[in-house]
C-alpha cells in the first residue's frame, strides 16, 4: 500500500521502485524531485548553518558589573540554555553577547541567532524581540517552537541580571 503511493507520488506506478521489488529488470529508476522532497524532512539551512558554525559562543565572568546572565531551561525537553550580554555603561547599548546552550539543533540554532541580534542594540530593543521572529526566521516547525521560546527567555533573564545588577550600587549608595 505505502510502496503504491509512494509510486504514484513519483510518477512511476507501472516501475518498481527498488531493483528486484517486483521481479523487475533490476534498473532502479531515477529519483524524481517529488520522491527527494519528501525523503528530506531535515532542518532548514539557517538551522543547519547555525548549528554547524554557531556564532558568539563562549561566557563572560557573570561578576562582572557590565555582563547580564540568563539561564534558562525546559524540562520537557532537557534544554538549558545560558546567554550573556556585555553592556556599554555609557550609552546602554549591548555590544557584545555570548551563549552556552545544552540542547538540540534547533536550541543552539535559536541562541546563535539571538545572540547576534542583540549585539549593537539598546536594551529596551532586545527586550522587544519575540520568540516567533526567531522561529520565523530559521523556519522551526510547530514542534521546536520552544527552542525560540527559550532564546526569547534568555534575552529577558539577561536583560533583567543587568538591571538588578545595576540596582544593587544605587541601593548601597542610598544606604
Amino acid at each position: 500500500m505505502l510502496r503504491a503511493a509512494g509510486k504514484r507520488l513519483a510518477g512511476a506506478a507501472g516501475t518498481p521502485s527498488f531493483a528486484g521489488a517486483s521481479g523487475g529488470s533490476g534498473a532502479a529508476p531515477a529519483m524524481t524531485a517529488a520522491m527527494v522532497a519528501v525523503g528530506r524532512r531535515g532542518y532548514h539551512e539557517r538551522v543547519v548553518d547555525h548549528y554547524s558554525n554557531p556564532r558568539n559562543v563562549g561566557a563572560f565572568d557573570k561578576e562582572d558589573a557590565d555582563v547580564g546572565t540568563g539561564l534558562v531551561g525546559a524540562p520537557a525537553c532537557g534544554d538549558v540554555m545560558k546567554m550573556q550580554i556585555r553592556v556599554d555603561e555609557a550609552s546602554g547599548r549591548i555590544v557584545d553577547a555570548c551563549f552556552k546552550t545544552f540542547g538540540c539543533g534547533s536550541a543552539i540554532a535559536s541562541s546563535s541567532v539571538a545572540t547576534e541580534w542583540v549585539k549593537g542594540k539598546q536594551m529596551d530593543e532586545v527586550i522587544a524581540i519575540k520568540n516567533t521572529e526567531i522561529a520565523k526566521h530559521l523556519s522551526l516547525p510547530p514542534v521546536k517552537l520552544h527552542c525560540s521560546m527559550l532564546a526569547e527567555d534568555a534575552i529577558k533573564a539577561a536583560v533583567k541580571d543587568y538591571e538588578a545588577k545595576k540596582a544593587k550600587p544605587a541601593k548601597a549608595d542610598e544606604e
